[in-house]
Order: C-alpha cells, then sequence, then structure tokens
C-alpha cells in the first residue's frame, strides 16, 4: 500500500505540473499532502468521493477516492457522464473491464442538488448504455483518463475495483477548499 500511496502522490503532483495555470492561491514553496490514511479513511466510506479539492488559482484540482464491488454479468450497462470534468484514474487495486461510449438511452440527468454535482463531479448525467464504443480489462497500477462528457462504467469486475481520482476542475464548478469531513481535524 505504501508504494501505491507513493504513485497516487506522485500523479497527483504530475497532475499539478500539467495543470494549464502556475498561478496558485497558496505559497509556491507550500505542497499539499494526501496521506494514505486520509485516502483509506475516505475509501471506507464506499461511493465516489472526495477526500479534498484544491483551489490551484486559475482552477480546482478534486483528489478522490472510489471503490466499486463485484459485477453481475449480464442486464443493463449504467453509465456516467460528467459534463465539465476530466478524470484520470489509478487503479490502486482488483480489476475490471472499463467500458465507454456514446450509443445510449434513458438518460437521467442528475439533480442540481444530489451531492456528486456539488462536491463530487460537477453536472452530468446518468444513462443506459446500449452498445459501448471501447471495453478494455483494466487492472492495479493501469490509468485511465476520462475526457469531461464522455459515458463510462465498469463491468466484469469479479470482486473489486478501486482506484484514486484527480480531477482537474478547469471551469470551477466544485467548491474549493472541500476537505471530507471524516479527514478534517
Amino acid at each position: 500500500m505504501q508504494r501505491v500511496v507513493k504513485t497516487t502522490l506522485g500523479l497527483v503532483a504530475f497532475a499539478a505540473v500539467l495543470a494549464p495555470s502556475m498561478a496558485f492561491s497558496q505559497a509556491q514553496n507550500e505542497a499539499t499532502i494526501v496521506t494514505s490514511e486520509e485516502i483509506q479513511t475516505v475509501a471506507a466510506l464506499g461511493g465516489d468521493r472526495e477526500v479534498k479539492i484544491l483551489d490551484m488559482g486559475k482552477f480546482n484540482l478534486g483528489v478522490a477516492v472510489l471503490r466499486r464491488g463485484a459485477t453481475k454479468p449480464g442486464g443493463p450497462m449504467g453509465v456516467i457522464n460528467h459534463a465539465k470534468l476530466t478524470e484520470v484514474y489509478y487503479v490502486t487495486s482488483g480489476e475490471g473491464t472499463i467500458v465507454t461510449g456514446s450509443d445510449i438511452e434513458n438518460v437521467r440527468p442528475l439533480a442540481a442538488d444530489n451531492e456528486l454535482v456539488t462536491t463530487v463531479v460537477g453536472p452530468g448525467s446518468n444513462a443506459t448504455l446500449k452498445k459501448p464504443a471501447q471495453s478494455r480489462k483494466v487492472k492495479a497500477g493501469d490509468v485511465i483518463v476520462i475526457p469531461a462528457g464522455l459515458y463510462h462504467g465498469f463491468s466484469e469486475v469479479p470482486d473489486h475495483i478501486e482506484y484514486v481520482l484527480i480531477r482537474p476542475d478547469v471551469e470551477k464548478v466544485l467548491p474549493a477548499g472541500y476537505v471530507n469531513p471524516a479527514v478534517k481535524k
């Protein structure tokens, strides 16, 4: 787990370096550390949860964690999109199949007051995927980049898949300075 946390922290730093702004709101000689304990505490809550949302000046940067349990084969494939946020996933444990596409039906916009919209992923919608455009197996150590607006989900998860998410928020739809209540001191 130590190696996973170091790699995750490296991804956070990498995302900050690649981001389109050098105008940080905090002093440029300070770093933000998202600890393995914070990640594990938030992961234990289940679901898609932000750990912290950092104000980086011209954009916000969300650091989140998500764990999905086993999926059952067959039946309709539920997918989600985030209209304004790109996501970068670093798979920390488990495996599954990432499925993406735009051949969808039964679109259901997320309610504006839903915690997913206000604190996690911004505006978006759920839908049912009729036919995937991409279906690819992923495992611990893989990095997945989901562009804003792309419907996506996981299938063929035999036990679980857990991943740390980095969300560059150039439109500032997420609340800067947010810290998950489970890790607030």
